[in-house]
């Protein structure tokens, strides 16, 4: 007998019943797949794309993503349950139409069919969800708005399960960290500066673009209608190599200019169009952590990055050079011009304060642990933001605070905005 013969009787009814559900389930399978790949690959410009549209579909898919662990629970729990079934009703399918010898069967249900689901139902869709992620999203936006409820029980249970286990994978993590950084603080290193850049590569991958970027107010940014004459001028006076450009505000940030691409147009007019030189600007999320950002560096090709909140408000700007002096330190060439210091120690417990320090940055200066102020800090991520959520009010020149132990004294204002802080530790 062959090892694969076709059934003499055939029930036709029955097999195009198999068929179609054959059919039709790998047909979702391929669309929980390329879901999966459209909605977790689209960038913060396509997100913006998104948003400008202000269509039904795009308005769906912007909704989806607010909850992305609920999203993933719902495409993983659909397309694990669908998987199953069309496995099961393509195995039904093969014994209406064939007759196998025992390990024939084996390998037809086995490897036949998980190939065809793996190819049909896995890659083509993935590959073809890559090249267009948004098309992708908005056409499976309304399928996947009712598998949500469809299948919200076992989405809850497998959110809350994954939920668990991160928070417990996290709680190691944490644990090893700061057994690191104790072993840090014991050894016996060569200089200062050695146990500086050890302690600094401990905390690099838990430090987050927020907590190191030059903030909004201190970006020097040229307007995108500024003559060229202008822009010279700004150059000069700044130094820098690279220059944010934006249109209304910085909320608005149209592209970076980079000053040596300006060099060979360096005696045109002031009529000279300098905006076709800009470069287009790269966007990072505040809380991205800076061993990601840097990896991007990288494979990107770039050196600077406007710094943007949940909102896509400009809140800072981070460059390459910002993340490496938190491993090695201040790094200075012959063009840079002396830098006023966050902060001055100048007694054995009193410090004077630069208020847009990082409170981060603040509390290991004076020895803190990192989360020694977080019952009082609110929503604060520098001194001065710190001062208020102290004192509940716009603080005032003489004012006085004191919280864990910490004196806090406002030594200067400039104008409505905290200067200069002046800090004692209890010894």
């Amino acid at each position: 007998m062959d090892a694969i013969t076709l059934r003499e009787s055939l029930d036709i009814a029955h097999i195009a019943i198999l068929g179609g559900l054959t059919l039709l389930l790998l047909l979702f399978s391929a669309m929980a797949s390329a879901s999966e790949v459209a909605f977790f690959s689209l960038t913060h410009n396509d997100l913006a794309d998104l948003e400008a549209r202000n269509t039904a579909s795009s308005r769906r898919v912007l909704d989806l993503l607010d909850n992305g662990d609920r999203l993933l629970a719902t495409i993983l729990v659909t397309n694990n349950m669908v998987n199953i079934c069309l496995v099961i009703v393509a195995t039904q399918l093969a014994d209406a139409l064939f007759i196998f010898s025992s390990v024939w069967e084996f390998v037809f249900n086995t490897i036949v069919i998980t190939f065809l689901l793996l190819l049909f139902g896995e890659i083509m869709p993935k590959v073809l969800s890559q090249t267009n992620p948004i098309k992708m999203a908005t056409l499976v936006s309304g399928p996947l708005k009712i598998l949500q409820w469809l299948v919200y029980p076992l989405a809850f249970i497998l959110i809350r399960t994954s939920s668990r286990v991160s928070r417990l994978a996290s709680r190691n993590a944490e644990i090893s960290i700061e057994e690191l950084a104790d072993a840090v603080d014991l050894a016996e290193t060569g200089s200062e500066e050695e146990q500086k850049m050890l302690s600094g590569i401990v905390a690099f991958g838990q430090t987050e673009v927020v907590e190191i970027m030059h903030s909004r107010v201190d970006i020097t940014g040229l307007e995108y209608e500024a003559t060229y004459d202008q822009v010279r001028k700004i150059i000069v006076e700044t130094g820098y190599s690279r220059i944010p450009v934006y249109g209304d505000d910085l909320d608005d940030v149209r592209g970076i200019l980079y000053v040596k691409d300006l060099m060979p147009h360096i005696n045109q007019g002031d009529d000279f169009e300098w905006q076709s030189l800009l470069r287009k600007p790269y966007f990072v999320h505040e809380k991205m952590m800076i061993d990601d950002l840097l990896k991007r560096f990288q494979k990107d090709k770039v050196h600077i990055a406007i710094v943007v909140d949940e909102y896509g408000a400009t809140q800072g700007l981070i460059s390459l050079e910002d993340i490496l002096e938190e491993v090695v330190g201040e790094i200075t060439d012959e063009s840079d011009e002396e830098e006023d210091k966050l902060y001055e120690k100048i007694g054995e417990h009193t410090y004077i304060f630069d208020a847009k320090i990082h409170i981060g940055e603040f509390v290991r200066a004076i020895g803190y642990d990192e989360e020694a102020f977080n019952d009082v800090v609110g929503h604060a991520e520098t001194l001065a933001g710190l001062m208020m959520e102290l004192k509940r009010d716009l603080p005032r020149r003489g004012d006085e605070m004191e919280s864990h132990g910490v004196k806090f004294f406002i030594a200067t204002m400039d104008g409505r905005r905290v200067d200069k802080i002046k800090v004692e530790v209890n010894g």
